[in-house]
């Protein structure tokens, strides 16, 4: 019994399939395990070293973003005064050729390196994993992250590519590259790569950044290139604090934002230093890099680099900090009796061909009973034009087909006309209701885009009011706060949930700690509030008196309402005058500290002890937001993040070091990767070129894929989303196929014989790719110039927003289908 049981074992031992695969695995103790078992051990070590490569490419990225955000100070003169010069720091890197070359390198480095490793540890021998991997890679960036990002985006928004120079020089290398690949393969020289042809393949790679960049400077249009970025620094320079380190932002912006937010008591100035800071963090230009890097640490419960809030705080950001869906600073008008504070954008370039569009007013109210409101669109500047405008509307609390008719058309205003009123139909549903908000969006055709500009009123908001009431009248925010040299503190009053007839209210004010007539005007008087009003403005004059005094407070109360009008919840506000100096200290602390929130989101100034304590502690210490996800992913990721933070900082050597040493663990890794895949695909039957334009190909895109749905929800263009999804595609052609095969040409051509690519599987798999890249970017291009799409490449209306997702989804499935059967022989192939 004990013989055969021997003899079974050693028959058993001796059946090590797949062992000579690898260049470094498998490992003598597998020879004794069952094929299902290690298929089962190889998938999931294959899966854990995906989420090691997603890892260090996140430090990779970090040291590449440190690398291209570099700065230089450049001296120009003061356009303000003679014979002064103004210094400004610039960025060194192009985005354009930053993107094309440390950043492809950064998000394509497994499948680059894959290739290398292969073809030098076949001896320099071809392999089919390196190049299967690429054109996999390419298939699922094109067709499965465009389809993700079309349908990420909420309806009707939608994501335009910016740089469309860039991004027509970019498809055609990535589509020609492809083709290119086919050409050498099976046209030129049949299975024989020629010295000549891989020199030239990798010589395309500098020829693409090249041609990117002159495309992106306008070199090959007449149209006005953007002001550059050294010339708008020297318009409005950055701000800097008592140590003269330059801030993220103005104390002006600070100031406005005070004001807008309102005085809540119960919110501490390190709350509103956090929410100033989620702001700034929303609104701040990201370059792809810090995408790709957000994508990585998503997938690994790691460090997010937009601020996270508390839930508390998160409730007040959505209600009263957040902008608006399409949001580009907007003004509100009140209807009577009140201000009108807008906020202007840097109009720098005054064209006098230029017409400017915008609302007429950014607030509207209607009654439900009347079943429509007008709003009116006007223009500035030139009007012997004729200029296309588009309008959608957008819900707030109201809802669309439910509270209104929705809007989302094409206007013409005619030359020499300068208003265009249109009309949004409102439901009467004769039930009440308290009321209910939505907004409308103002934005411009590409096409119009040389010859007009929006306003600083891009967006209105209407407001149904329900018309069978009078309605409530209080104070909008129970807490004020002024500066003791303001003139005026100006306080909002509200009628809500109602507006008919004619209603009144008497308010008057109430001493605290500050005296009336000796720290503010007293008053005691009527507002009045006409038919169908909302708004009104009491203004009560302060006295600087030019003493030094605490802090100061007064009450203004309503009372007496008349016409049927009730008092809301705030029936009193309470009013603090803040002296000059302590409001420049609270402005300047808070100054400080949303600084140091900004700060914290860096990837650039990181050291050992930051990377540890990151790599140790969930959601990068913020325990208050993380998620059970984070939780989840932080749990596998915890070898990976420990071993990977003994890599050097990015503050050491402007992160060249970091740089060096992760590609390096990079390369590790891959080999790891290469030799895992190869004999999981022997175990379970796959050829390698069916492993790697599956199974290879999508881990090593998953965090892209993570990357391009946060640049898509979060940019305002579509260009970090996909448009350099075709740069990155050109790119693993001309240097993850073009470099290797320069080493193994020459290394073939010394020893006088020819370096052989079998054309093969590969061969098919490409022109099955360049098939459904063809069809892909017709799609993207009808996606941008039709209306029914919302003429953008990312986003619009919901039903062909999904069908084109859908569509995207389909192509890539048939890519992989059709390549799975011509690799396993029922389609016939003739290389």
């Amino acid at each position: 019994m004990s013989t055969e049981s021997y003899n079974s074992t050693t028959f058993n031992c001796q059946r090590f399939k797949c062992s000579g695969r690898g260049l470094i695995l498998p490992f003598g103790i597998e020879a004794c395990m069952s094929i299902q078992l290690r298929a089962v051990l190889y998938f999931v070590f294959l899966l854990y070293l995906f989420l090691g490569i997603a890892i260090i490419a996140d430090i990779f990225m970090s040291a590449i973003e440190t690398i291209t955000s570099r700065k230089q100070k450049i001296r120009y003169p003061d356009p303000g005064e003679k014979d002064k010069y103004l210094t400004v720091e610039v960025r060194v890197w192009n985005d354009t050729v930053a993107n094309l070359t440390l950043m492809a390198l950064g998000s394509s480095s497994p499948e680059i390196l894959l290739s290398i490793i292969e073809i030098v540890g076949n001896r320099f021998e071809a392999g089919e994993l390196g190049p299967g991997t690429i054109v996999g890679s390419a298939a699922y960036n094109l067709l499965m992250i465009s389809a993700i990002c079309i349908a990420s985006i909420n309806a009707p928004e939608t994501r335009r590519i910016k740089l469309y120079n860039v991004f027509l020089v970019t498809s055609f290398f990535g589509f020609f590259a492809y083709i290119w690949l086919f050409i050498v393969l099976s046209v030129i020289s049949k299975d024989v790569v020629e010295l000549w042809e891989a020199v030239l393949t990798f010589l395309m790679f500098p020829l693409v950044v090249i041609l990117a960049y002159l495309a992106e400077k306008n070199c090959f249009a007449s149209k006005k290139i953007e002001m550059a970025e050294e010339e708008k620094l020297i318009i409005t320079p950055p701000e800097t604090d008592a140590a003269g380190v330059p801030r993220s932002f103005h104390k002006d912006e600070l100031l406005q934002f005070l004001r807008d937010l309102g005085q809540s008591s119960n919110l501490s100035i390190e709350d509103k230093a956090q929410l100033f800071a989620a702001k700034l963090s929303e609104n701040m230009h990201r370059s792809r890099m810090q995408y790709r890097i957000q994508g990585a640490r998503m997938l690994t419960g790691g460090k997010s680099l937009f601020v996270n809030l508390p839930d508390k705080l998160q409730e007040i950001y959505q209600r009263a900090v957040k902008p608006q869906p399409f949001d580009t600073t907007f003004s509100t008008d009140h209807k009577a009796g009140g201000r009108k504070s807008t906020l202007t954008r840097n109009d720098i370039d005054e064209d006098p061909q230029m017409a400017i569009l915008e609302f007429a007013s950014s607030s509207y109210a209607v009654l439900e009973r009347e079943q429509r409101v007008t709003v009116e669109v006007v223009r500035h500047g030139f009007t012997k034009s004729v200029v296309h405008f588009r309008l959608d509307t957008i819900d707030g609390t109201a809802t669309a087909g439910e509270d209104y008719i929705k809007l989302s058309e094409e206007f013409v205003m005619e030359s020499g006309q300068q208003e265009k009123k249109i009309t949004i139909h409102v439901i009467d549903d004769n039930q009440w209701e308290p009321d209910e908000t939505f907004f409308v969006k103002l934005s411009l055709p590409e096409s119009e885009e040389n010859h007009a500009k929006v306003g600083s009123k891009t967006v209105a908001l209407v407001t149904i009011i329900n018309d069978d009431e009078p309605g409530y009248i209080h104070f909008e925010e129970p807490i004020n706060l002024v500066k003791e040299s303001v003139g005026k503190a100006e306080i909002k009053v509200a009628r809500v949930n109602g507006a008919d007839g004619r209603v009144s209210v008497h308010y008057r004010t109430k001493d605290i700690e500050a005296v009336a007539t000796r720290d503010y005007e007293p008053a005691d008087s009527e507002l009045v509030f006409e038919h169908g009003e909302i708004s009104k403005i009491i203004a009560i004059p302060i006295i600087n008196d030019l003493d030094t005094e605490k802090d100061e407070t007064f009450a203004v109360e309503l009372y007496n309402p008349t016409g049927g009008a009730t008092i809301g919840k705030h029936g009193r506000t309470v009013v603090t005058i803040i002296n000059d100096d302590n409001y420049i200290t609270m402005a300047n602390k808070m100054a400080s500290l949303v600084q140091v929130d900004i700060d914290k989101l860096s990837v650039t100034k990181t050291t050992w002890g930051q990377q540890f304590k990151d790599a140790m502690t969930v959601n990068g210490g913020d325990l208050e937001t993380a998620k059970f996800l984070h939780y989840v992913g932080h749990t596998f990721s915890f070898f990976w993040k420990i071993l990977f933070a003994f890599v050097p900082p990015t503050s050491i050597a402007g992160g060249w070091l970091t740089f060096f040493v992760s590609l390096l663990f990079i390369a590790i890794l891959t080999a790891v990767v290469g030799d895992v895949a190869a004999i999981f695909g022997c175990l379970v039957g796959l050829k390698d070129s069916i492993t790697a334009i599956s199974f290879v190909a999508l881990g090593t895109s998953l965090p892209d894929t993570f990357a391009s749905m946060i640049a898509a929800k979060n940019s305002k263009t579509a260009d970090d989303a996909i448009g350099n999804v075709t740069g990155s595609n050109s790119v693993n052609v001309f240097l993850g196929l073009g470099l290797p095969w320069l080493v193994a040409a020459v290394y073939w051509e010394s020893k006088n014989l020819p370096f052989t690519v079998k054309a093969g599987d590969l061969s098919f798999s490409v022109l099955v790719f360049s098939c459904s890249c063809i069809i892909g970017m017709i799609l993207l291009t009808l996606r941008r110039f039709l209306g029914v799409f919302g003429k953008a490449e990312l986003g619009g209306p919901t039903i062909p927003k999904y069908a084109c997702s859908a569509f995207f989804v389909f192509l890539w499935i048939c890519y992989l289908t059709l390549s799975g059967l011509q690799a396993y022989g029922h389609i016939y192939w003739a290389t």
